[in-house]
């Protein structure tokens, strides 16, 4: 099984969020860390995802792989259902997940599917 990573934006807001405490997106981080990941999978956070208006927001991918963005994901709801999506998507061997398999915050909050890079010239 190929390394996925499941990239968390930790500056992600979400309307109520204080100014000064803690943005969804950390909390998402660290209620993902908080769970066991699956086999083979990493969790990094990065600052931005650039889905400003679809918090809390998360990317899944690996070599070989269609990339995948999903957004709309609640912080404190969505930790154990986005691990065991990822658990899915590491089990493929292009990343593409039956659209009836996937947790349904997946089916609604797909942002975008991006195709993996192209073989390099020998």
């Amino acid at each position: 099984m190929a390394d996925t990573v499941l990239y968390v934006c930790t500056t992600c807001r979400m309307e109520g969020d204080a100014p000064d405490g803690p943005r969804a997106g950390a909390r998402l981080l660290d209620a993902l860390r908080a769970l066991p990941a699956p086999d083979g999978v990493t969790i990094e956070a990065v600052e931005c995802l650039s889905v400003c208006k679809r918090p809390c927001t998360v990317a899944v991918a690996a070599e070989d792989r269609w990339t995948y963005v999903y957004g709309d994901l609640d912080p404190a709801e969505s930790a154990r259902i986005i691990l065991d999506g990822v658990g899915l998507y590491a089990g493929t061997p292009d990343g593409i997940v039956p659209w009836k398999q996937r947790p349904q915050e997946f089916r609604k909050g797909v942002v975008a599917r991006i195709p993996p890079f192209p073989p390099r010239a020998a």
